[in-house]
């Protein structure tokens, strides 16, 4: 998971352009909001696995590998990596499309982040609930 891919792999999840007001000092997107983002989307994929309600547990691990930029078209892509009884750990990257970007080598999609983010299935309570493996297709 962690060696360079050429081209997105898993479910796209979330779609959604970078804008100025997510710039942090530099100028580039500030990675708090790509973090969000892609809990956004992992939360998304965890309830349509589990068929209900989740919450994020645990940020296994995040790697930032380049920056965002204002203009670009940011996606998240993601995958199981595993399933147990009441938790979901999921594979999720963000790809980015940088549509505005000036120099001839900063054109063509490439992978800016990836992480690896567990989620708890619960109940209307906010109690932990087991996950039915059954019904998760393969």
């Amino acid at each position: 998971m962690h060696e360079q891919e050429e081209i997105p792999h898993g479910k796209l999840i979330l779609r959604t352009l970078a804008m100025p007001a997510d710039t942090n000092a530099n100028g580039d997107i500030f990675g708090g909001w790509i973090m969000s983002q892609m809990d956004i989307a992992g939360s998304i994929y965890a309830k349509e696995v589990t068929k209900g309600r989740t919450l994020t547990v645990a940020v296994e691990f995040m790697k930032f590998i380049k920056p965002v930029r204002v203009g670009d078209i940011v996606s998240c892509y993601g995958s199981i990596q595993k399933i147990g009884n009441t938790s979901i750990t999921l594979n999720l990257t963000v790809w980015v499309e940088p549509i505005l970007r000036e120099t001839e080598d900063e054109y063509g999609c490439f992978k800016a982040t990836e992480a690896a983010i567990t989620y708890l299935s619960i109940d209307k309570q906010g109690k932990k609930k087991l996950i039915d493996k059954s019904e998760i297709e393969a």
